[in-house]
């Protein structure tokens, strides 16, 4: 992190952060995957589902704004400000962002535009197709081509379901 401090670069443009909130991205896209996988599968009503998806959010971040600022300090011997504070919570966001699509869903069944069931799939099925959408966009980033990136975001998105549906199994 020194390196990026040096570079005088606003943190959403330091070397690094860019892969570290995609990273956060693609992990906070499965758990909401699990987590709305879930709900559809139990009794929540629409209520019950907005909380859980805001509060897995809230919880998700907080978690790794904690992590993150213990790691500094015991690191750094003080806890992160300025640039190194600017970056954490950069990178970091896309941890609360996550929660955005499905509350939206839930809150279009909160309106009864539609079913909360129908909601929650839809959330889970946006989940999917952006996993699918990053695992093509690496592909065609890595160079192989249009089917190689297909394969890529397939591989990505089938990976990414098999997480969460082992996470909704153990309950989280």
């Amino acid at each position: 992190m020194a390196d990026e401090r040096r570079s005088g670069l606003p943190p959403e443009q330091a070397a690094g952060a860019p892969a570290d909130r995609l990273k956060e991205r693609i992990y906070a896209t499965i758990t909401m995957i699990a987590v709305v996988v879930g709900l559809s599968l139990g009794e929540a009503g629409v209520t019950g589902a907005l909380a859980t998806v805001l509060t897995t959010a809230l919880g998700l971040w907080l978690a790794a704004f904690v992590a993150d600022q213990q790691a500094h300090r015991t690191v750094h011997g003080h806890l992160a400000t300025g640039h190194d504070l600017r970056r954490m919570l950069y990178v970091s966001s896309p941890l609360l962002s996550c929660a955005v699509g499905p509350a939206v869903m839930i809150s279009l069944a909160a309106l009864d535009v539609l079913s909360l069931s129908v909601a929650l799939t839809t959330a889970a099925g946006v989940g999917i197709a952006s996993l699918f959408a990053w695992g093509c966009v690496g592909g065609m980033r890595m160079g192989g081509g249009v089917l190689p990136a297909v394969l890529a975001g397939f591989a990505d998105a089938v990976i990414g379901v098999a997480v969460a549906l082992v996470k909704t199994a153990a309950g989280h």
